[in-house]
């Protein structure tokens, strides 16, 4: 029996809440921000990527989010309705709110830094208003964003919605994706977090954000003992990632498995989290064995690491499954059960 159900009856597969958010990356490659003067736009934000990657991948998704009433919030709406997402629920700010910029700096393949401009962000002001139980009895699944936590009213929307997955058997998907801003201090970081991760069935999240994630309560000193906290709690599946080095997987069943990235050539070091989540999400709704999710995931976050872009670089399954293909005649198998 598989440790994740998904309901087959509902015609959504996943519904992301949070930022959505505009990324511009410079094509001034291997120099600092100050000296970056030619940028490319792009949708972002790691829930609105997810949501672009698992549409890529032939999802049904939907998304619940406020953007700014200009022309940036015509073009991010815009981008979801070509890729197929539904944008019933992303709604206007009545306020002047604008969406977040992100100006990201690639000054290597291992060094990227990202500034972000989030003063009266868009994303921030989507309310429990916005989140109806019937929208979320269509999803099997639904992902709560750690940025839709840190500050209200988009907070108790993101809480509405997993009250209601909770209620109507959609399963909840916690990415951490812990950002400085906006935040006001550590201690809340910990507490929103934890009240995410204690009802989540899927947690992903860097070893550091496990450790915010259990600051108040008491950090565990290593990955297994992070995960054993929240299968006590009922999640089913813990990802905890480590960069460059790859990620471990932890299941309530008692297995584990450590997966190691694809090696490629790396343009930037960030876009491959939100590959990750979106290919194995995908991978799950289809039913795969663990293993194979877990290499199809980290195939993709290999692609996304090796791409100027976030959103535009998601990958389609042929793609993914021909990089496969190619990659592991020469580097093996990528994971490993522990």
């Amino acid at each position: 029996m598989s440790l994740i159900s998904f309901d087959k009856k509902k015609p959504v597969d996943v519904i992301p809440i949070g930022r959505i958010a505009i990324d511009f990356n410079p094509t001034d490659i291997n120099k600092p921000l100050s000296e970056s003067s030619n940028f490319n736009k792009y949708v972002g934000g790691s829930p609105a990527n997810i949501a672009v990657g698992l549409a890529r991948l032939g999802a049904k998704c939907g998304f619940i989010a406020r953007v700014s009433d200009d022309q940036f919030g015509d073009y991010v709406t815009d981008y979801f309705k070509k890729d197929g997402i539904d944008t019933s629920h992303i709604f206007r700010c009545k306020n002047g709110e604008k969406i977040g910029l992100t100006f990201t700096e690639i000054l290597s393949p291992t060094q990227s830094s990202i500034l972000m401009y989030r003063e009266g962000a868009a994303d921030l002001q989507v309310s429990p208003e916005d989140v109806d139980e019937e929208y979320i009895n269509r999803a099997k699944a639904v992902v709560i964003s750690g940025t839709a936590l840190c500050a209200s009213p988009s907070r108790e929307a993101a809480l509405k919605t997993v009250m209601l997955a909770k209620k109507t058997g959609a399963v909840v998907i916690f990415d951490i994706d812990y950002r400085p801003y906006t935040w006001k201090n550590m201690d809340e970081v910990s507490i929103y977090y934890t009240m995410a991760a204690r009802n989540a069935d899927i947690i992903l999240g860097s070893r550091e954000e496990y450790n915010l994630t259990e600051a108040v309560s008491g950090v565990c000193p290593d990955d297994k003992t992070s995960a054993a906290l929240w299968h006590s709690y009922g999640s089913k599946i813990v990802i905890i990632k480590h960069g460059k080095e790859g990620s471990m997987a932890y299941l309530s069943n008692g297995k584990s498995y450590k997966v190691r990235p694809f090696p490629v050539k790396m343009l930037k070091g960030f876009g491959g989290g939100d590959g990750y989540a979106s290919a194995f999400i995908f991978a799950l709704l289809q039913g795969w064995e663990i293993k194979r999710a877990l290499e199809f995931a980290t195939a993709s976050a290999s692609m996304l690491v090796s791409a100027h872009s976030c959103s535009d670089a998601m990958p389609t399954v042929e793609a993914v499954t021909a990089f496969i293909k190619e990659n592991k005649a020469k580097s093996g198998e990528v994971v490993e059960e522990i």
